[in-house]
């Protein structure tokens, strides 16, 4: 295959692949562009039988390189820390998963569930559980016995204990969003109340460089009167509009003073579980 036929064919995976081992959407674009790249300027690129595996290895093995040498900035980060949002899902389509694994495996709920996996758990993880790797190939890809990664597999798979259960579908969850927003801005307590569970938590990553609550926000009473008290500093100084956020209704809220947040939601027993706000500008730039 040509370059250019092998960018068209597995540059839409080879991102999703990036994107859920970082949680960057910038980091995974840099280091898809340099896959292909590095690709392009091996001498015995017509002898590579599987380009689609060898493309893999080259993103995997660089997402391991950068998640490492990026581990300690992360234990000093400031405050919750939350992937970049990845706004437009319809650049997922292609993703080799069915359509129920590939909304979930995006959201923010779940990115956050692989950050409890180190890094080479998460790639052996993603590799088997999403993109269907045998554990042979996962093997050669990471330089690991193909005996080691089925153990690792099972080790990450028994660590992350995903199991959604229910969850409304799109629709159902849009609707329920901007009843969110609209309950907010006409301070409608009572609704505020049937859509918002109980023992809700508020995430807000604001990195240290914007205003946002460093620590979780956890209880329905004390997430609303934050927001209400956010309504009211800001009153008349925000634009909002609805859209995906990593496969799920979002918001995205921007302010006068130049800022904005952007909004996505879990949701449990038909109500708002858990809601994550990135504010950090840093993670926003590809907005």
């Amino acid at each position: 295959m040509s370059l250019e036929s092998l960018y068209k064919a597995y540059k839409t995976p080879l991102f999703s692949l990036a994107y859920r081992m970082l949680g960057s959407v910038m980091d995974a674009e840099d280091i898809v562009q340099e896959a292909f790249l590095s690709y392009d300027l091996l001498p015995n690129a017509n002898a590579i039988q599987n380009e689609r595996a060898y493309l893999y290895k080259i993103v995997t093995n660089r997402c391991l390189d950068l998640l490492r040498s990026s581990a300690k900035k992360r234990e000093m980060y400031v405050g919750p820390w939350l992937p970049e949002p990845l706004i437009e899902q319809g650049a997922l389509d292609a993703d080799p998963s069915d359509a129920y694994l590939q909304r979930e495996s995006i959201s923010t709920a779940y990115l956050l569930l692989l950050q409890q996996l180190n890094a080479v758990e998460r790639a052996v993880f993603l590799l088997r559980e999403i993109f269907r790797y045998s554990y042979d190939e996962i093997a050669e890809m990471i330089g690991k016995t193909s005996a080691n990664c089925r153990q690792i597999f099972h080790r990450a798979q028994n660590s992350i204990h995903f199991e959604p259960g229910p969850t409304p579908s799109i629709s159902v969850a849009e609707e329920k969003v901007k009843d969110f927003v609209n309950s907010l801005m006409q301070g409608n307590t009572n609704k505020l109340l049937e859509l918002i569970s109980e023992n809700v938590v508020f995430y807000s990553d604001g990195g240290g460089k914007v205003r946002a609550a460093q620590i979780p926000i956890i209880g329905i009473d004390q997430v609303i009167k934050l927001h209400q008290s956010l309504l009211k500093m800001y009153e008349g100084k925000f634009s909002y509009i609805f859209l995906s956020v990593n496969g799920q209704p979002g918001i995205r809220i921007n302010f006068s003073e130049g800022f904005q947040y952007v909004y996505s939601f879990a949701f449990k027993n038909n109500q708002i579980q858990t809601i994550y706000s990135v504010a950090n500008p840093d993670k926003l730039r590809h907005l």
